[in-house]
């Protein structure tokens, strides 16, 4: 890239990001009722505009077939009229869910009367780089503005057309609803060097969040000035323990993988406690290959599954996102859990059990941003969870750690109320 290029670029995002802390200080004192009104306009328009959406996504995903993307991403890019429909409802959901900012907590009276608590408040400007799912951007920028911060979205190169019609939509919804210019914002390159210049811009943006591949998540650290919440890849279990339920444990197995194996809390790893491995993997082996999935197992697992292929040392570490499973039988509970913790992301785990103990055990011991009893992993989302929608999940321990709603893209400070007490 020539200078003349990379200054362009770095003017670029600078003035974005000026335009985005301008907006933050705007966004954190604005009423509850306009960011809601603003989110359901732009639920309103997501609707009405849904020919506009499927025609710029049909561009994207005509260039992901020239490109030879898998099926699990190209899954991952199309935007169907249900799934517009269910970024509409995401955003109405958020609208309807209490507004985090403001809110006090935890005010306690010292022995001197001052009363003393934290206030929840916006981070300010966040930073979110993401691959793939033209969805993010509908949730992202609706979850920002509705815990109060300015956000600039960098899209993968993919889902381009996708999140530049997304974006301009919810902009222009929000600009009618008296949400200040600068609140929302679409880096509108795909240009590499854009990324690395939005993380350099540490006296604009408050936290970057990044969401995709290996690759990107360590670019992003290794270059950041500015603090980075990670949100890592999706190599979740599921662990048949010993006397599970059976039909419960097939119907949730299958579930994990299948129902939509393109995303991170798809299943990717299946651990079976020994003597669950007779009866159970030639049922569960016999379903998924049906389902087409491609079973690669250690050599206990191969003889009660046909057609399977020998898993390797990779496959125990692999975010496949495709109809890939990998197999292993262990001997003991505690062989699954820290099979998890070495083998694992720190995503979501799921442990199948009709033991009490054991599931309590589970949740202390296994090292997850989501541990799940007796349910499927694909549970570990913010819709699901209850919070409207997410801006991912977090693998990190510090700020937040799991789905990241509205709660968890706020900060705290403290507020301290007094009667004319002064210090002795």
């Amino acid at each position: 890239m020539s200078a003349a290029a990379e200054a362009t670029i770095n003017e670029m995002m600078e003035k974005l990001g000026k335009q985005a802390r301008h907006a933050s200080r705007r966004l954190a004192t604005l009423r509850p009722d306009v960011k809601n009104h603003a989110l359901e306009a732009m639920a309103d328009a997501f609707e009405a505009r849904k020919d506009l959406i499927q025609a710029e996504n049909k561009k994207d995903l005509d260039r992901a077939e020239e490109n030879g993307l898998t099926s699990a991403m190209i899954d991952r890019l199309r935007l169907t009229g249900a799934r517009i429909a269910a970024m509409a409802k995401a955003l109405r959901e958020i609208a309807a869910l209490p507004d985090p900012a403001g809110e006090i907590e935890n005010l306690r009276v010292r022995p001197n009367g001052l009363r003393i608590g934290q206030m929840r408040a916006p981070v300010g400007v966040i930073g979110i780089i993401y691959e793939s799912r033209p969805n993010v951007t509908a949730d992202a920028g609706a979850l920002c503005l509705k815990s109060g911060n300015a956000v600039i979205l960098r899209g993968g190169s993919e889902a381009f057309h996708s999140n530049s019609v997304i974006a301009r939509i919810m902009t222009e919804a929000a600009s009618g609803a008296g949400i200040p210019e600068g609140a929302i914002q679409l880096v509108p390159t795909t240009d590499r060097a854009a990324v690395g210049a939005m993380l350099k811009l540490s006296e604009c943006i408050d936290i970057i969040i990044p969401r995709g591949g290996k690759s990107l998540i360590r670019r992003i650290t290794e270059e950041s000035v500015i603090p980075v919440i990670k949100h890592l890849d999706g190599n979740c279990t599921v662990y048949v323990d010993e006397g599970a339920d059976l039909e419960e444990a097939l119907a949730i197995t299958v579930n994990s993988k299948t129902q939509r194996p393109g995303v991170c809390n798809a299943a990717e790893t299946l651990l079976v406690h020994a003597a669950m491995a007779e009866e159970f993997l030639p049922r569960v082996g016999r379903e998924l290959t049906e389902r087409g999935v491609e079973l690669r197992a250690c050599e206990r697992s191969r003889p009660h599954l046909p057609g399977s292929s020998p898993a390797t040392e990779e496959d125990w570490d692999a975010e496949y996102l495709d109809l890939i499973l990998a197999v292993r039988v262990v001997d003991s509970f505690e062989e699954a859990v820290e099979f998890i913790n070495t083998h694992g992301s720190h995503h979501t785990e799921s442990i199948l059990t009709r033991d009490h103990g054991r599931a309590m055990r589970f949740l202390q011991a296994v090292d997850s941003a989501c541990v799940h009893i007796n349910c499927s992993t694909r549970f570990s989302d913010g819709g699901e969870y209850g919070l409207g929608a997410e801006i991912g999940i977090s693998t990190d321990k510090l700020h937040a750690r799991g789905p990241m709603g509205l709660r968890e893209l706020t900060t705290a400070k403290w507020v301290v109320f007094g009667e004319g007490q002064v210090r002795g």
